[in-house]
């Protein structure tokens, strides 16, 4: 099995996309109590700070910052993702190897992660975050969509509640090419 090499920096700030195994599945909105509750369950047991948080049927994004001294983001989503399976009832396909392993079928065994560098990177992936589900095209406009940190945001004043354009920074060419670049550096040193 690969050694997934993770970029840990103590107190860090990260990005974050976790998906289900079956992507088809509206398991996430479905099922968002638990979702939340797995949540809060995790933050009182592992401290961290939600900077932002989109859910959207099939998979989620969102922004943590963990506490000072602090870089294990591994557990806490282990942890959520435990417990949220632990609040359905079992009815998802699972492989043999899952089987044998005593696994749910419901997520997929890792989650994509990128350590934010800046507060220009912060604000471009806040702004991925909640633009999300209008990609996706669940929804004409960002306020429209329920399950977002977004709401939080305009009642702070960060954003107009009528934001809902594409950010800038996704109409560029360059947009993802250092996290590409980033990954095809670590699948290489992998070999």
């Amino acid at each position: 099995m690969p050694d997934y090499r993770r970029f840990r920096v103590p107190g860090g700030t990260y990005f974050f996309t976790v998906n289900l195994l079956e992507r088809r599945l509206d398991l996430l909105v479905r099922h968002v109590d638990a979702l939340r509750a797995a949540v809060r369950a995790t933050r009182r047991d592992r401290p961290f700070h939600i900077d932002a948080w989109v859910v959207l049927p099939d998979h989620m994004h969102c922004v943590w910052t963990l506490p000072p001294g602090d870089d294990d983001y591994s557990n806490r989503w282990k942890a959520i993702k435990i417990r949220f399976a632990q609040a359905l009832p079992r009815t998802e396909r699972r492989s043999k190897v899952r089987i044998e392993r005593g696994e749910r079928g419901i997520w997929q065994r890792r989650f994509w992660e990128h350590t934010i560098r800046d507060e220009t990177n912060y604000a471009r992936h806040i702004d991925y975050v909640h633009w999300n589900p209008v990609k996706h095209g669940h929804v004409q406009q960002v306020k429209d969509w329920p399950y977002s940190s977004f709401h939080r945001y305009v009642k702070q004043g960060f954003y107009p509640s009528d934001w809902s354009g594409e950010p800038d920074f996704m109409k560029t060419e360059d947009w993802g090419k250092e996290q590409t670049e980033s990954t095809m550096r670590s699948k290489k040193a992998e070999r």
